[in-house]
């Protein structure tokens, strides 16, 4: 049986169900990972539009969490994604 059963138990729209399973199949073993926005929408075949409320959509669940990640001299970086696993 596949470890995200219980996710298409879940009533989630199918943008979030890709969007985790994404995350998901991109996390290391502490369930993190770090990919922009727009390689998500890319390789998913979404827009950024769309992914970015998936992302909310998954927050609200409870499925995942966000941190801003910054570069060295203050600029915004990608978000660091923490998925429960």
């Amino acid at each position: 049986m596949s470890k995200l059963t219980f996710l298409y138990q879940m009533d989630l729209p199918h943008r979030a169900v890709a969007v985790y399973t994404y995350l998901h199949d991109r996390a290391n073993k502490n369930g993190e990972c770090w990919p922009s926005v727009n390689t998500i929408a890319d390789d998913i075949k979404l827009s950024p539009a769309t992914v970015r409320r998936a992302i909310r959509d998954l927050k609200k669940a409870g499925l995942i969490k966000t941190e801003q990640r910054y570069r060295e001299k203050g600029g915004k970086s990608s978000l660091l994604f923490k998925i429960r696993m």
